[in-house]
């Protein structure tokens, strides 16, 4: 197999893309800027999809690591598969996924299939 083909787990770039700049405070520059305050059962439902997630994520990650049969395609797929569920969970939230997941599940398969 050639390992400089890349991989669907692999970005193009493997640069974090910049986020916008944000700033706190509202136009007028004399109060900070107020996101809408979350009612208790949205805050209680995000808590669940996150922990749901995180579940999703070890798992994957423990498969990769501990299945010895596993090809380096199969877990590519499971690497893809991860990430869009985790879009469909948090579809604004992108840049989080690829900044707290997307470096420990590359490593991973660096280290599972040692790769450069």
């Amino acid at each position: 197999m050639d390992l400089s083909s890349r991989n669907s787990w692999e970005r193009e770039n493997d640069a974090v893309p910049a986020s916008p700049s944000t700033d706190s405070a509202s136009p007028s520059g004399d109060e900070p800027s107020r996101q809408p305050v979350q009612s208790p059962e949205e805050l209680k439902e995000e808590s669940r999809k996150i922990r749901r997630l995180q579940m999703v994520v070890n798992m994957v990650m423990q498969v990769i690591a501990q299945d010895p049969t596993l090809t380096v395609d199969e877990a590519s797929e499971m690497v893809a598969d991860t990430r869009k569920a985790a879009l469909l969970m948090f579809p604004d939230k992108e840049l989080a996924f690829n900044l707290i997941y997307w470096p420990r599940l590359q490593r991973l398969m660096r280290e599972r299939y040692r790769m450069q």
